[in-house]
């Protein structure tokens, strides 16, 4: 009979626990014997898969399903979710198939089973697209069956309680992840006790010493202020019973993580966060949760501004409670937290309890953890369609992960949850997509109120819609919530296409006109050569880009002439002809644009890179600039200089020189003289004798650039000349 073991938090131990018939004693306290024979038929089922497999630990492989098991049965899970924990790494690990399962244990463990394997293969790397696209396969594994996850978590929580056994960067690797992923998973589901035994591990392999630094602190801590704890639980211990409440007064530890994080985030010392008491008063009803409250509120002196209500409005993973903050002896607060058994059990189990508390023929009630959490998993999947890539949903979903809550009321007294920070276009579109899409103003508390406006818990929230109104891109500055965020995306993305392509073709059309052609006289074989050369999908793609200013209406135009005139008039289409240079005359104004890399100039071999700003951008051929961005074929533009151009363009020489009284003024003589323009100059020196000067002129063409030059070197001065490339 094999042993499994747990870890203690509070010792920091890995301490042996029981065994199959262990488990077995503490399973027949809920589940009837037929259930309990059940899991132990998993168990021996496994512990045959598993035969002559060890842990890193050297322990028999089969201890670790049946620790799974174990978690899961602490939390009080339903049979089929005990009997997937024992067999969750057949499939896996062993020969065994998902049909053979089902054909042993049922279709539905078979499936839980299946799941979890899934799960078991997705590594959250570093790379953020992989870890995006994993935590998608991991949504949809939860929209089957929620406790697919649970199985998931409890089988993650052992690997962390034994996590010694693995070398320091496996360790190191494996407790990020969990700090980053399943820690607030547990937490979105409700689920407190393996939150907090996720966060203290992570922490403790993370950062060992400061760990160990801090549980040390702590000790102290507690051992200096034990009689005071002591003083305030028997006061209120009395209280409770003078007013006939009987209720269980309990002292409440923060824990390792929470504690490091405070000292981080609000960077305060371990004695100013540890400067507080807090209790947890486990009473019979929620009657009594209120009646206590007024009990412990005479005590002592409750803090203004520091009372929630849980109870009336949970929280969204299911939390239930009443917490206040009294002024304590010599001021010190305490903090209480009041609630049913009921309450504390979602508590610290959250979606888990769920199973404790409904009977298999019922279905969840609308409020309960696992509607919510099953609510929570198709807003995953939702954002995941609307979504444009992984990494946007990724970064939804972390949002979604961390939400401090506010809590507002429809006009028909409807209680909505929002993260902290939202606005009224957060709760449109928390109402419906619809309502998001189509507001145009809100009410709050029945006044009129800017749309951007951050909402308080309390505030009763009216939108006004209009028919045919369409989100603000502004939005996106001041939402806070997801669902808001990927709404407004999806639908600006889908006008902005629909826009883009209607204005494209009009500036297409516009373009040819200028050149006395008409779009209509063009065949669609010559349309789908445009579109081939340009490496587009389709003409609609074409206009698109077109509108959406990654391509030039007017050298789009002037593609389609060339193609025109180079295609014969038969059936059969040739390849792509070699396109015709457009020519630059200089003065084509904000179309063409000269690149300040490279400073081209007339006799200088030319490219055209089109830029979605600046039209067409110039540059040298050989300029690195042009050479990198040659790859993307649909942006360049072939290029040639006219034949006779009557402007000046921009160049810049470098010129070392020795230092000598006046130069500067002998090389503006000189530049001068050979019709050139100054436009800028700059001086560095390098060292007591040499200055480098950048002179940035005005030249007609290469053939003026090197007169100009030669009349610098002229200067006796002067030790090299050489035109700069950047």
């Amino acid at each position: 009979m094999h042993q499994y073991s747990f870890f203690n938090p509070s010792s920091g131990v890995i301490q042996p626990a029981g065994s199959i018939d262990a488990l077995a004693i503490s399973l027949a306290e809920y589940l009837t014997p037929d259930q309990v024979n059940q899991v132990r038929r998993a168990y021996y089922y496994a512990e045959q898969a598993h035969e002559g497999q060890n842990r890193r630990s050297g322990e028999p492989y089969v201890t670790h399903p049946l620790a799974v098991a174990s978690i899961l049965a602490d939390m009080h899970m339903d049979v089929q979710s005990l009997m997937a924990a024992m067999l969750h790494d057949v499939i896996e690990d062993t020969h065994v198939t998902k049909q053979g399962l089902s054909d042993q244990f049922g279709d539905v463990v078979a499936e839980l089973v299946d799941g979890v394997s899934k799960l078991t293969r997705i590594e959250f790397q570093s790379k953020a697209e992989q870890q995006a696209e994993n935590f998608q396969k991991m949504a949809l594994a939860m929209a089957k069956d929620i406790r697919v996850i649970l199985v998931k978590l409890a089988d993650r929580l052992h690997n962390m309680r034994t996590l010694g056994a693995m070398p320091q960067d496996k360790r190191r690797r494996i407790a990020r992840e969990t700090l980053e992923i399943y820690a607030p998973i547990a937490q979105r589901l409700g689920m407190h006790n393996i939150r907090v035994e996720f966060e203290d591990l992570g922490f403790m392999s993370m950062h060992p010493m400061r760990a160990r630094r801090i549980r040390k602190a702590i000790t102290t801590r507690f051992g200096d202020r034990k009689k005071t704890i002591t003083t305030i639980k028997e006061s209120i211990e009395n209280c409770l019973t003078e007013e006939g409440h009987s209720a269980n007064v309990i002292g409440r530890e923060k824990h390792l993580f929470s504690i490091y994080s405070k000292m981080r985030n609000k960077r305060k010392s371990l004695k100013e966060i540890m400067d507080l008491y807090a209790f947890r008063i486990v009473v019979d009803s929620v009657d009594s949760c209120y009646r206590v409250l007024g009990c412990v509120h005479s005590l002592y002196k409750p803090v203004p501004g520091q009372f929630k209500d849980y109870i009336a409005i949970p929280k969204a993973n299911g939390y239930q409670s009443l917490h206040t903050v009294l002024f304590g002896l010599e001021g010190v607060p305490i903090e209480i937290q009041i609630r049913t058994h009921e309450m504390e059990e979602m508590a610290n189990n959250g979606i888990a309890a769920h199973w404790l508390y409904k009977s298999s023929d019922q279905e969840p009630k609308r409020n309960s953890s696992h509607a919510r959490a099953r609510q929570w998993v198709q807003g995953l999947l939702e954002m995941q369609e609307r979504a444009g890539d992984s990494l946007e949903f990724i970064e939804n979903v972390k949002i979604d992960l961390f939400p401090d809550e506010v809590y507002v009321f429809t006009p028909r007294g409807d209680i909505m949850e929002l993260p902290a920070g939202a606005t009224a276009v957060d709760f449109a579109y928390a109402v419906h997509s619809d309502i998001g899409n189509s507001c145009v103003a809100c009410r709050i508390n029945r006044r009129l109120a800017p749309l951007s406006e951050t909402l308080q818990s309390g505030q009763t929230v009216e939108v006004i819609t209009t028919p045919g109104a369409q989100p603000n891109p502004a939005w996106l500055h001041f939402v806070v919530t997801a669902k808001a965020r990927t709404g407004i995306r999806h639908h600006l993305k889908y006008q902005r296409k629909n826009e883009a392509l209607t204005l494209g073709k009009r500036m297409l059309e516009r373009a040819l006109a200028s050149m006395n052609e008409n779009i209509a006289d063009f065949e669609d074989k010559y349309l789908q050569q445009l579109v081939d050369t340009t490496h587009a999908k389709t003409p609609d793609n074409v206009y698109e880009q077109i509108g959406m200013g990654n391509r030039v209406a007017y050298l789009t135009a002037r593609q389609l002439l060339n193609l025109r005139d180079n295609i014969a008039d038969g059936d059969a289409l040739r390849p792509p002809p070699t396109r015709h240079s457009m020519v630059i005359h200089g003065t084509e104004g904000f179309l063409v644009n000269f690149a300040r890399c490279c400073y081209p100039i007339p006799g200088d071999h030319i490219i055209g890179i089109v830029s979605s700003e600046k039209g067409v951008v110039v540059h040298c051929e050989n300029c690195h600039n042009s050479i990198e961005l040659s790859s993307q074929p649909e942006r360049v533009v072939p290029l040639s200089w006219a034949e006779n151009i009557d402007r000046d363009f921009s160049v810049e020489m470098k010129i070392e020189l020795t230092k000598q009284r006046g130069i500067i003024a002998v090389l503006a003589t000189r530049v001068n003289g050979a019709d050139g323009s100054i436009e800028k100059i700059s001086v560095e020196d390098e060292n007591a004798k040499i200055s480098t000067i950048h002179l940035i002129v005005g030249v007609r063409s290469r053939v003026h650039l090197a007169n100009i030059m030669r009349r610098i070197r002229n200067i006796s001065a002067v030790i090299k000349v050489t035109r700069e490339r950047h």
